[in-house]
């Protein structure tokens, strides 16, 4: 079989680069395991939610999949408040950089189920095989078959299978964190704001969520030390759930108030991922091509930047150039180097900073801290350049 462009992957990052494509006139072929998404049920939501920002809501609006997905689930950022280790502190609202939202909180479910709903309705073809080797511009699937393409594009995760069988350089530092997920009950109302806290224990994110028949709800995302994380992931369910409401209490001084598990504890571990994203006849996105820390909750807006960018230089190619070209992909890959690279060093040195021990480097992260907060303008650049991520 010959294609010209072959998604590899069929999760957010590939639903959305075969969609992309295709809208702009590419003739696409997704090649991965049939996937499916529950139906979504009343006060249950996903266990991985995801901080989209303004930039990424409009790329996916221009998808035609934003307003497909039920604005009841989907919660508005208005405001953050990041703690520092000491008595530093930053707010950050909208209004501040005159933006209605500094970002809305989606669950992954909602964006793959209308993402899949809509690579159907483009009649998008689809192989339900995997990706098990490459070969001189070839695939092999798990059927055996060989698969030749223009263009093999890497959606496949941070274990991508074309990345490894392509050969193409990667590097992966583990933080020796583990990234905690749950969703909890708040005795007080979020009001759309997004709590952070660093902490001589990592990260600590609430997120907010819509309200349930319990009352407010937020997502807990714990960037919590390897050591800790096990010990916790490993009790039975009550204690679980008592140590965590215990330790949550603590760590947010009960902003919220107290907060009560309403879902499984997930923990996964944390690296930084970075390699080269293209290879003759071979480009990676999201998760396949770089990983972050989630500290800034950035990962899906970096991966669908790479989607839209990939999507507008395959289009805008000269009609002589082939999709996979090497001067296409290369105007790809500098398309995306500026904004990965700065996302890595600024997430990297976030966690750096506040994970140095000494009370000299304390005292100046807490005091810049602090004079964020106080400047008008900064607090506008900061929200700004998020936003265009």
């Amino acid at each position: 079989m010959t294609s010209p462009i072959v998604i590899c992957g069929a999760g957010i990052v590939g639903l959305a680069s075969a969609l992309a494509l295709a809208r702009r006139g590419q003739r696409v072929t997704l090649l991965a395991p049939p996937a499916t998404v529950p139906a979504a049920s009343p006060d249950v939501y996903h266990p991985r939610v995801y901080a989209i920002s303004p930039a990424s809501q409009r790329f996916l609006a221009e998808l035609g999949v934003w307003d497909a997905m039920p604005a009841s689930r989907i919660t508005p950022v208005e405001a953050m408040e990041i703690h520092g280790d000491a008595d530093g502190r930053v707010e950050l609202n909208a209004w501040q950089a005159a933006q209605p939202q500094l970002a809305w909180i989606v669950e992954s479910g909602e964006i793959e189920r209308v993402l899949l709903q809509a690579v159907r309705m483009f009649g998008i073809p689809w192989l339900t095989e995997r990706c098990v080797d490459y070969r001189h511009g070839a695939v092999q699937t798990s059927a055996g078959d060989w698969i030749k393409a223009e263009l093999f594009v890497g959606a496949d995760g941070a274990s991508s299978p074309l990345r490894t069988a392509a050969g193409m350089p990667h590097t992966s530092v583990p933080y020796n964190d583990t990234g905690l997920v749950v969703h909890l009950n708040a005795e007080r109302p979020h009001l759309g704001t997004a709590f952070q806290w660093f902490r001589d224990d990592g990260v600590l994110a609430l997120l907010p969520l819509p309200d349930t028949a319990d009352g407010p709800q937020v997502s807990m995302v714990w960037s919590m030390h390897d050591a800790q994380a096990e010990t916790l992931l490993a009790l039975g369910p009550d204690a679980q759930a008592a140590q965590l409401e215990q330790m949550l209490l603590h760590a947010t001084h009960g902003r919220l108030g107290r907060l009560q598990v309403r879902s499984k504890l997930h923990g996964f571990p944390l690296t930084l991922d970075q390699g080269r994203m293209t290879a003759p006849g071979i480009a990676l996105a999201g998760d396949a091509a770089h990983r972050v820390h989630p500290l800034a909750g950035q990962g899906l807006n970096l991966g669908l930047g790479d989607v839209e960018a990939l999507a507008r230089v395959v289009a805008e190619r000269e009609p002589y150039r082939q999709a996979g070209d090497e001067r296409v992909l290369r105007r790809y890959q500098r398309a995306r180097a500026e904004s990965v690279l700065a996302m890595r060093v600024a997430t990297d040195g976030l966690h750096r900073l506040f994970g140095a021990r000494n009370a000299p480097l304390a005292w100046l992260r807490n005091a810049g801290m602090r004079w964020v907060d106080a400047a008008p303008l900064v607090k506008r650049y900061l929200i700004d350049g998020a936003s265009r991520n």
